[in-house]
C-alpha cells in the first residue's frame, strides 16, 4: 500500500471543507473562525511549547541542580533467575554468551550480577561485579565466580 493508493473507506461520504474568510454569509466569514485581534488571529501567531507570554518561564525560574559523572559505570545487569532459564544445566556464563542469548541487551562497561532467583546449576561465571547474595547463593548451588577487571574506555580515562 502506497500514500497515494490510499481511499475511504467503502460507503463512507467525503467531508466538506470549511471555505473560510467568504463573507458573512458562509459562517466562517469576517474573523474566519480565530475571534477578534490578538497573537492567534495573526498569521504565523502561535509560540513555542512553555511560553509565558512574556514572563520567565518555569524552565528558566527553578533552579539547576546535580550534575552528570561522566566516570559513572553502567552495567549489564542480570539475576539468578534469569540465568537458571537461558543456562538450566548451569555451566559457563560470560557477558558474550549472554548477549548470545538475548539475555542482555548491550555490553556496557561489565557484568553485574544481582541475587534474585535460585542458582539452580553450578555455574561458572566471569562478571566485572557480583552482589553479595548472589555470590552466596552461587557458591552454595557449587558454582564458582571469576571477577573481570572492566576494560571500558571510562576506566582507562582515571
Amino acid at each position: 500500500m502506497k500514500l497515494n493508493e490510499i481511499r475511504r473507506p467503502e460507503g463512507r461520504k467525503a467531508r466538506k471543507n470549511k471555505r473560510r474568510g467568504r463573507g458573512d454569509a458562509s459562517g466562517q466569514g469576517g474573523t474566519s473562525g480565530r475571534g477578534h485581534k490578538g497573537q492567534k488571529a495573526r498569521s504565523g501567531g502561535f509560540h513555542r511549547v512553555g511560553f509565558e507570554g512574556g514572563q520567565m518561564p518555569l524552565s528558566r525560574r527553578l533552579p539547576k541542580r546535580g550534575f552528570t559523572n561522566i566516570f559513572r559505570k553502567e552495567y549489564a545487569i542480570v539475576n539468578l533467575d534469569q540465568l537458571t532459564k537461558a543456562f538450566p544445566s548451569g555451566g559457563e556464563v560470560t557477558i558474550e554468551s549472554l548477549l548470545e542469548k538475548r539475555v542482555v541487551r548491550k555490553r556496557k562497561d561489565g557484568l553485574k550480577v544481582l541475587g534474585r532467583g535460585d542458582a539452580k546449576g553450578a555455574f561458572t561465571i566471569k562478571a566485572h561485579n557480583v552482589s553479595k547474595s548472589a555470590r552466596s547463593k552461587i557458591e552454595a548451588a557449587g558454582g564458582s565466580i571469576e571477577m573481570l577487571v572492566s576494560s571500558s574506555p571510562a576506566a582507562q580515562r582515571r
